[in-house]
């Protein structure tokens, strides 16, 4: 598996990301519905196959197992993103400092500001910026970022200075996008140019894509964007991990 620098954070990824949230909101997903054990093995299978990259968030429930999987593994192989809602100080440093019990580790490598809707994020919640950047001078986490699910709020992510990491939706079809894909495209071409980390979700169109043109075609469109560093694919099935795994490595010429 290819591993790539994500921007000019000083981390290093696996191209493909397991994701552990399709369907998720309110502590669970798909992928939690395989279980503690179920969702630890697939990711521990990912991890075999050069998945090093691991998507997790508050909201989908999954940070047990991620902990459960981590078990016999080393820490630092392995690149983990969680998101929080929260938006105040005291809750986000609360956050943070939960996620690392519920995962098990002594840092995350980024989190993110889960779900921002408003073009003016950035002046509704500075205390929630200023949270993370202190988590970050305290080696609580690696890098600080968003996931945007509003167009005029990923505009302000790619020219606010504190965004280092960005998760965008992003496929050929422009289904379940924030705008449309050119728009989309130039908009991660000026956050790539400013050095932040960019992986992309929504890549098979919250499975519609797949199912309508197979995974290569999405999962071509994508990898040929000079500005997407990497991806992140919700799958359930070792199958799933397998044949997602073998279109990336021939893609990037593995």
């Amino acid at each position: 598996m290819q591993i790539v620098d994500l921007g000019k954070t000083g981390l290093r990824v696996s191209r493909l990301s397991i994701g552990t949230g399709t369907q998720g909101w309110g502590g669970k997903s798909n992928q939690t519905a395989l279980g503690l054990r179920g969702l630890a093995d697939l990711l521990q299978f990912a991890y075999d196959q050069g998945v090093t990259f691991w998507d997790s968030a508050d909201q989908y429930g999954s940070h047990p197992h991620v902990k459960e999987a981590l078990k016999p593994l080393d820490r630092t192989s392995v690149t983990i993103t969680t998101k929080t809602v929260s938006r105040t100080r005291e809750s986000v440093e609360n956050d943070v400092r939960r996620f690392l019990k519920e995962t098990g580790c002594d840092y995350v490598d980024i989190v993110l500001l889960h779900c921002l809707t408003n073009h003016d994020w950035p002046t509704r919640y500075p205390d929630a910026m200023e949270a993370l950047t202190r988590c970050k001078e305290q080696g609580l986490i690696r890098a600080h970022g968003v996931s945007c699910h509003d167009y005029g709020a990923f505009q302000t992510a790619a020219m606010t200075p504190w965004v280092e990491v960005v998760l965008t939706r992003i496929n050929y079809a422009g289904v379940s996008m924030d705008a449309g894909p050119a728009d989309v495209i130039r908009t991660m071409e000026q956050m790539a140019a400013f050095g932040k980390g960019i992986y992309g979700m929504k890549v098979f169109g919250q499975g519609k894509l797949a199912k309508e043109d197979g995974p290569r075609k999405p999962l071509e469109f994508v990898m040929g964007l000079s500005c997407v560093h990497a991806m992140t694919i919700g799958m359930t099935s070792q199958r799933e991990v397998e044949e997602n795994v073998a279109i990336v490595n021939e893609l990037a010429g593995q």
